[in-house]
């Protein structure tokens, strides 16, 4: 059993980290949290489906054309709709929540609800790691993980468009002295984080189904993510993971799995009451945010 807890703990920690890397990203470069994340994610899981199911694309050029399609919605989705409201806090919620509903709404209406889908898995079977069985799929969605940090870390410390993320995140007034535009920079976050989403759900839906509500529980999951361990924080997003994974692990062994969502909410609810910023924040945006 405690074998059992360890890994799969482990595993869901970084399906964990994996949904809220986007949210976090977002935020930590614009201040702009983006509560039609779950919209995104659940257009991603339905596009790609789609794209296999009706026109019969490969799946890698299925999954380009996802994430690429996500990051352009994105990326319009700060200059149509936050660019007016960018600064004032409770807009910015109202405005991306509103947003994310209607997505999810949207499918809703279209009749994606009567039916559920799934996608493919990129690898099947399974091998046991420590007497524990584990298939394929889920160690696909550790190295994907990990790919992203790398990926992540070598973009903001390598690349012209990655330091301007991290000047404006450091100091958006110097940043913009020195000639870095922060419309800009605040769109391209937002549009990398909405393309993370699509990454996120084409790695993560195939273990499950796609419906409706997964895009409310992911959005939830982010959000949980990011206020446990500062959603300025990469280093607190994945210790925030890790606590609500292996928490999670053990209510749905030990109590019931129905329990999970409600670990989620007790830990949004202990945190902001404690230390609204996050464990591993240093400055409290967020307290403005919710």
């Amino acid at each position: 059993m405690t074998t059992s807890i360890l890994v799969y703990g482990l595993v869901n920690s970084v399906i964990l980290a994996l949904i809220a890397m986007g949210f976090s990203l977002t935020f930590g470069i614009s201040g702009v949290a983006n509560f039609a994340y779950g919209g995104f994610y659940l257009l991603s899981g339905y596009l790609t489906w789609m794209l296999l199911n009706y026109l019969g694309l490969p799946f890698a050029l299925a999954m380009l054309i996802t994430v690429a399609v996500a990051g352009l919605l994105g990326f319009l989705t700060y200059w149509v709709i936050l660019l007016r409201v960018r600064g004032i806090a409770l807009s910015e919620v109202i405005a991306t929540f509103a947003l994310g509903a209607g997505m999810l709404e949207f499918f809703r209406w279209m009749g994606f609800v009567t039916y559920e889908f799934t996608l493919p898995c990129f690898m099947k079977g399974r091998v046991e790691i420590f007497g524990v069985p584990l298939d394929y799929q889920r160690l696909f969605i550790i190295g994907i993980g990990l790919a992203l940090v790398i990926f992540l870390y070598f973009f903001t410390h390598h690349t012209r468009i990655g330091l301007s993320f991290r000047g404006i995140a450091q100091n958006e007034r110097t940043a913009i002295s020195l000639g870095i535009e922060s419309d800009w920079t605040a769109a391209l976050s937002l549009a990398l984080g909405s393309a993370m989403a699509a990454v996120a759900a084409i790695a993560i839906l195939p273990l499950g189904i796609i419906s409706i509500n997964v895009g409310y529980d992911v959005l939830l999951i982010a959000v949980a993510v990011g206020i446990i361990g500062g959603l300025e924080s990469v280093p607190g997003i994945l210790i925030g993971s890790l606590i609500l994974g292996y928490a999670q692990v053990i209510t749905g062994m030990y109590l019931a799995p129905e329990w999970m969502m409600v670990v989620y909410l007790a830990a949004i609810v202990l945190v902001l009451a404690i230390k609204p910023s996050g464990l591993f924040g240093k400055f409290k945006e967020l307290e403005e945010r919710v």
